[in-house]
């Protein structure tokens, strides 16, 4: 139990000059419509990505997480200047879940796309804030990539952050740095949506403590 409130307490400390107004998380996904409407509702862009979603996808039109770790890693092979071991099934389940707003352990068409988009617009910080062409976001580097993500870093959640997904060298390589991010982002949008007055804080009870953080 001291092990427990110790670790707690550490991290409250580490988070509790932060400002939410500060953090800009992605707008959530639209909720699942009926095929039909959907399709009828949708422009060629998004035609044209269904199409593709179904080809990745399959008729069950759902990718799950292993599907969802081959169709990032073999994105990511074809990217020289992106350092990574490929995403994990660990790593793609967690992408799922902080993901799957309907609760059905897979991500459909707007859930998936949701996080396509936000992974390319991640990317693009990624390779931009690689200044030394290393391949991977260095600790000097890092505060700045995610600020331009729209997560400014205080000191202590930076050290936090590093010590969760760099290396022993303090270098994020392309999985992690998206990893971490996918997870910064789904936290940050449930603490705006519980916070529903604004102020800066929210009340969990047990259960609610266990949901939000054991399917993460």
């Amino acid at each position: 139990m001291f092990f427990v409130k110790s670790l707690v307490k550490g991290v409250i400390e580490v988070v509790s000059n932060i400002d939410p107004k500060d953090f800009h998380s992605s707008d959530p996904p639209p909720p699942r419509r009926p095929l039909n409407f959907a399709e009828a509702h949708e422009n060629e862009e998004e035609k044209q990505f269904r199409r593709v979603f179904h080809q990745l996808a399959g008729d069950d039109m759902e990718v799950s997480p292993n599907e969802l770790k081959n169709i990032l890693n073999k994105v990511i092979s074809k990217h020289g200047g992106l350092k990574t071991d490929g995403f994990s099934i660990e790593s793609c389940r967690s992408m799922v879940a902080v993901m799957d707003s309907d609760s059905t352990g897979k991500l459909g068409f707007h859930e998936f796309k949701y996080l396509w988009n936000n992974i390319k617009k991640w990317q693009s910080i990624y390779l931009s804030h690689d200044t030394d062409g290393s391949g991977v976001i260095s600790s000097n580097e890092l505060p700045r990539a995610f600020k331009a993500a729209g997560f400014p870093l205080n000191n202590d959640l930076y050290k936090l952050i590093i010590r969760r997904y760099s290396d022993e060298h303090q270098d994020m390589d392309f999985d992690n740095f998206i990893g971490c991010l996918v997870r910064l982002d789904a936290m940050c949008r449930a603490f705006k949506t519980l916070d529903k007055d604004n102020s800066g804080s929210i009340e969990l009870d047990i259960k609610e403590w266990l949901q939000l953080t054991m399917y993460s």
